[in-house]
């Protein structure tokens, strides 16, 4: 069968997308799987027939042009649609959904198997329809529920609900009940709830129009998606990828009673900032090692700090969160270049008491570690090329800390890569894997 594929490949129908026709394609279609790719990228060209088989299979099931469409771009003929996408490395694989692209790209297996099963978990339907009223008492109340009401199912108010769930349902569950069973929640019309985490925690009410996508998705966009999120080894590269400056609290996992000031001061004195930072929080434990790059060890936490990607900035004192307008200042000064300058040349004119004598204190910040988990020239666990401008390596720091959980993670990512090509951080891990292999113990990194 295989030797047959090969000399009778079936044809395939990946559509090349370009400045012309990018937009007409992705916005008329249900589900878009977008190739980004560079011809001289070798990975790139090893993804080309798998990614067409996977086409292949896909469409049978969804012969409709509409349903699923599988597309390219050819990122060095078409620099401009590469931009626009803040593509950094090849292949990069994009989910688009009726022209709007998924924060979170495709990063599984490369295989037709693995490809065609992302395409079927997308097609399926996110939103669990509720056949009693007494499943919404027995929800899981540390999950984000988005709950709709609805008269009838074909109506324009679900269509735009389901839309909006194919698009956030990595980060809420989506319920929905019809007819009779909806009754008492329709007592004005067809009607969508958000039950926030906690038992205790009151519903929501979407007061805006039903029909209205733009509305309804700026609406569940803001309950889904926490002000301020965890960051992760798992999801580092992704928010580093969104390429906003961070501001991180570092807390023990159990010390919740920081993390809830933290959201606190955020919602309070940041919500004006949201576009321009991103608040995240991390477990000092899981991240010590970027704790110790600006001297704090977990002893210290909580700890506050920005990473702005050149540098690392240390908000002065916890105790000082809840004091009026401190910790936007703090943000603010990052902004202004005021945090940097002072690093480097001490504290600004306007700073020093009147009669002190000012001092050019010319000090080094702490180099960024966040910046780091941005894309290697090699993906973390997945072979990709470097775009030329792009000189990131995932940081040596944080190697200690994640290379026992992701051990075997990185023993099948080792035997797909060339010899030679391994960063200072993968060889590192590498190193590590090999030495617990064989129950030697792990040489110092530092």
């Amino acid at each position: 069968m295989w030797v047959s594929w090969l000399f009778n490949p079936a044809r395939s129908e990946i559509t090349s997308l370009d400045s012309g026709n990018i937009d007409d394609i992705l916005n008329n279609a249900d589900v878009a799987l977008v190739n980004f790719y560079a011809d001289w990228c070798r990975f790139s060209q090893m993804l080309h027939p798998i990614f067409e088989e996977a086409s292949n299979v896909i469409k049978e099931e969804y012969p409709d042009k509409n349903q699923v469409v599988f597309a390219r771009v050819d990122c060095d003929q078409h620099s401009d649609i590469a931009q626009r996408y803040r593509i950094s490395k090849y292949p990069t694989l994009k989910l688009f959904r009726n022209g709007m692209m998924m924060k979170r790209e495709y990063r599984g297996q490369r295989s037709v198997t693995a490809i065609a099963d992302y395409i079927r978990q997308q097609k399926s339907n996110p939103i669990r329809e509720v056949q009693d009223l007494e499943e919404i008492s027995s929800l899981d109340r540390s999950r984000r529920n988005i709950i709709g009401y609805f008269e009838q199912k074909d109506s324009d108010n679900y269509r735009t609900f389901e839309r909006v769930a194919n698009i956030l349902h990595d980060d809420c569950v989506f319920l929905s009940a019809f007819g009779a069973i909806s009754k008492a929640e329709r007592f004005s019309g067809d009607n969508v709830i958000y039950k926030p985490p906690g038992e205790n925690a009151p519903d929501m009410v979407y007061l805006g129009s039903l029909t209205n996508f733009d509305l309804i998705y700026a609406w569940t966009q803001d309950k889904c998606v926490p002000l301020v999120r965890e960051i992760t080894f798992e999801n580092g590269e992704e928010l580093t990828e969104e390429g906003l400056p961070f501001l991180i609290l570092f807390h023990m996992k159990d010390d919740l009673e920081s993390l809830e000031k933290f959201q606190q001061e955020v919602a309070r004195q940041l919500i004006g900032e949201k576009g321009t930072i991103n608040f995240l929080h991390a477990d000092c434990d899981k991240f010590r090692h970027p704790l110790l790059h600006i001297q704090k060890t977990p002893a210290d936490c909580p700890v506050i700090a920005i990473d702005s990607f050149r540098h690392m900035y240390v908000f002065p004192d916890f105790s000082d969160l809840s004091v009026p307008g401190k910790l936007k200042q703090f943000v603010l000064d990052l902004h202004s270049g005021k945090l940097h300058r002072e690093f480097h040349h001490g504290p600004d004119p306007t700073d020093v008491a009147p009669g002190q004598p000012i001092q050019d204190l010319a000090s080094s910040p702490p180099e960024s570690s966040f910046q780091k988990l941005a894309p290697s020239e090699h993906r973390t666990g997945i072979s990709s090329c470097r775009t030329r401008k792009q000189s990131f390596s995932i940081s040596l720091i944080l190697a200690r800390s994640c290379c026992k959980s992701m051990k075997s993670y990185f023993v099948a990512y080792c035997y797909v890569r060339a010899p030679g090509t391994f960063s200072a951080w993968e060889a590192s891990i590498i190193f590590m894997i090999k030495a617990e292999t064989f129950l030697k113990p792990s040489p110092p990194l530092f």
